[in-house]
């Protein structure tokens, strides 16, 4: 299974110290050149960039069609644009997204595509976390935008409600 990831999940599962989730879950994450600038860039103490810098699963591949990124940065930002483009080139069976934007293009392309919270619910159902909630509220302490609505729908899914 091919999965590549935006800079959001990797981030936000950072900053509640869970980014080894992903590896739990997909055993190797593919991020394009533009993820791992935008992660691991300046300043140096952003949240993720030494994990991302020091986890082998973790590999990144340059984008090819730099016309098809330069169509996808009138809308979408660099990290969304090279990730959406590098699905599509390697024939990825899954991307990793949180941004609305990007999305709804994922969405149009017929591109598999799950966020954070899905993550998060997805985790749970494997056994790789005990409960979701607390790592939502972790995850509203950290700055992650989530409206109350969407809590409850996503602890819902997880069944802890």
């Amino acid at each position: 299974m091919i999965v590549v990831s935006n800079a959001g999940p990797i981030i936000a599962l950072a900053r509640i110290e869970h980014l080894s989730l992903l590896q739990d879950l997909y055993g190797e994450v593919v991020i394009p050149a533009a993820v791992q600038q935008e992660v691991t860039g300046l300043p140096a103490d952003l949240p993720g960039a030494r994990e991302v810098r020091a986890a082998s699963w973790i590999k990144v591949i340059g984008v090819s069609d730099s016309i098809a990124v330069s169509f996808l940065r009138e809308r979408l930002d660099a990290g969304e644009s090279e990730a959406i483009v590098l699905v599509l080139e390697r024939q990825a069976d899954l991307l990793l997204i949180d941004e609305a934007r990007g999305r709804r293009i994922a969405q149009a392309r017929e591109i598999p595509h799950i966020g954070t919270l899905g993550l998060l619910v997805l985790a749970k159902r494997r056994g790789l976390i005990e409960k979701v909630t607390p790592l939502l509220s972790q995850l509203l302490t950290v700055g992650f935008r989530m409206d109350s609505s969407l809590m409850q729908a996503v602890r819902r899914q997880a069944e802890e409600e």
